[in-house]
């Protein structure tokens, strides 16, 4: 049977999310606000699209999120994100729910309130995409069988080797990804230029079989190196 992917908003990424779903057996509905969004999106072979708020739990319901197996919440709002997420999980117990977010403060907001996957800018997943074709990628977010691909924040340590080091100069493995750095209390979208410092936030993609050597590498500290 196959597993249903249920969009919330963001209609250009929804767009995208839904050809590259469609093209790997999913069956995708999208929710959107915005008539004249919805009559494009409608226009997608096979997507389901339904006009609403998908912060209206009747909305939600008339779209049938009860078969749901993923929810993506992509709006240009991260109230509205969060509060579809919860509705998800809580009132149609939807597994896994996917979020965007504007605000890197609020992840740790968004977890605690049950949102399973967070990321930390939508202008960083938009840059993703662009500069790495992952849209097909980011199509495995959701649970498949195998999960292949895997997000994992973690924090560059004190006296870790890529302290002071541009991006381009890491030996990343090929199937991994720096998707998004939170300095502070702000969200960059990497660039090859991008120098990595001690104690930045740094959310990495990855395919599994990689993962755990990009996580070493970013994480490796000088006394242990030496």
């Amino acid at each position: 049977m196959k597993k249903r992917v249920f969009l919330f908003g963001g209609y250009s990424k929804a767009k995208s999310l839904a050809v590259s779903l469609l093209k790997r057996g999913y069956a995708v509905t999208a929710i959107n606000s915005t008539r004249q969004n919805a009559e494009i999106l409608a226009q997608i072979p096979n997507l389901d699209v339904y006009e609403g708020d998908a912060t209206a739990p009747r909305v939600l319901e008339d779209a049938n999120l009860w078969d749901a197996d993923v929810a993506i919440a992509l709006t240009d709002y991260d109230e509205d994100n969060l509060v579809a997420c919860m509705l998800s999980k809580r009132l149609f117990n939807v597994q896994k729910t996917f979020s965007l977010i504007t605000d890197p403060e609020k992840t740790e907001l968004f977890h605690e309130a049950g949102v399973d996957t967070v990321v930390c800018a939508i202008t960083s997943l938009t840059a993703i995409i662009e500069q790495t074709a992952l849209v097909s990628e980011i199509s495995t977010l959701v649970p498949l069988g195998d999960g292949s691909i895997k997000i994992s924040q973690l924090v560059i340590p004190e006296n870790a080797a890529v302290s002071g080091e541009q991006l381009m100069n890491l030996a990343i493995p090929k199937n991994a990804v720096v998707g998004c750095v939170i300095r502070g209390d702000k969200g960059i979208i990497p660039r090859g230029s991008t120098i990595i410092r001690a104690g930045d936030t740094v959310v990495l993609i990855a395919e599994s079989s990689d993962e755990q050597k990009a996580i070493a590498l970013l994480t490796a500290t000088l006394t242990a190196n030496a």
